[in-house]
């Protein structure tokens, strides 16, 4: 069995990957990771913290799942981060995405926040996810 954590990321990554206005925001190609890549240049997209529950009915074995995804902005504002925030949460809020060995029940996105990081001065960017799935 897929954990229900990654195939919500592969599904994630999938539908991001698609979208050609957010690549566009994002320099031209995709750049969501779950670690940044050495020297990486804002603006780019971490899978940050997550969380999941046991979700189950008497029917059917599920997970609740609590994901941020976190967009770093290029020095000088938050503008760009903010209008990739913005473009993630209108490819995932109610999407339907299809997840390896899962079935999506619903996903929303449930926040947004902004903070300035005080060690890079970098605006930093996050969003977060509530997603429902069950055990194919």
């Amino acid at each position: 069995m897929t954990s229900p954590v990654l195939a919500l990321r592969r599904a994630i990554v999938d539908v991001a990957s698609g979208d050609a206005e957010l690549r566009a925001l994002m320099g031209g190609s995709l750049r969501l990771y779950d670690e940044p890549p050495r020297g990486a240049e804002p603006v780019y997209a971490l899978f940050g913290d997550v969380k999941a529950e046991d979700w189950s009915t008497d029917l059917d074995r599920g997970h609740a799942q609590s994901v941020d995804v976190v967009i770093w902005s290029e020095k000088g504002g938050a503008r760009t981060a903010l209008m990739v925030a913005d473009r993630f949460f209108a490819i995932l809020d109610d999407a339907s995405l299809t997840l390896d060995g899962h079935r999506l029940v619903n996903l929303r996105v449930t926040e947004l926040t902004s903070v300035r990081d005080k060690d890079s001065g970098l605006a930093r960017v996050s969003l977060n996810l509530r997603a429902v799935t069950e055990v194919l």
